[in-house]
């Protein structure tokens, strides 16, 4: 019987966390879609990154990169850069991932300025992962170099935004009840 009551118990654990799994990459893909501002090389800077730190760090790593990572790439194909959807998926999800376990591992209890620390940790391979992927498309890394200074201003966002929006939010007992991990 108890074994049954465990096995029930972890079983209401995952669908609460595959449901607020996909409530976060809903939350990303809206992000990424409805504040765009054009860039310069011809993508667009958006919100999405503060959605994915934001998850990470309530969610974990794990459930924090399936969160984060669907979401953008959803947002990709549906605003006609399919071609993008995959790198996406993968750069978000090592994103999200990274900043969790940076957060649980060094920045628990260090308020917004341990938030940022690893919201940079998180960031780094984005800005990387992007230009590196731009550079296969366009067969030029040197020109794939253009995009670097709009994905920092979109990562200085997200890092600045994820950071203070954890925060304010770990101020609530119900948040921290709710969402152990932050």
């Amino acid at each position: 019987m108890e074994q049954t009551g465990r096995r029930a118990a972890r079983a209401a654990g995952r669908t609460r966390m595959m449901a607020l799994t996909a409530a976060f990459a809903a939350l990303a893909c809206v992000a990424t879609m409805v504040v765009k501002v054009p860039s310069p090389t011809g993508g667009y800077m958006n919100l999405g990154d503060t959605a994915v730190l934001l998850g990470g760090y309530l969610l974990g790593p794990a459930w924090g990169a399936l969160a984060g990572s669907i979401g953008p790439a959803m947002a990709d194909v549906l605003l006609g850069a399919p071609a993008y959807a995959p790198a996406t998926l993968a750069i978000k999800a090592v994103m999200a991932a990274l900043a969790a376990v940076c957060y649980q591992s060094f920045g628990r209890g260090r308020g917004p300025l341990g938030l940022a620390a690893c919201g940079v940790v998180g960031e780094l391979p984005m800005v990387l992962g992007y230009w590196f992927y731009d550079g296969l498309l366009m067969g030029s890394l040197a020109g794939a170099a253009a995009g670097i200074p709009s994905n920092l201003v979109q990562a200085v966002f997200g890092i600045a935004a994820s950071a203070l929006l954890a925060a304010a939010l770990g101020r609530s007992a119900y948040i921290r009840r709710e969402f152990p991990r932050l």
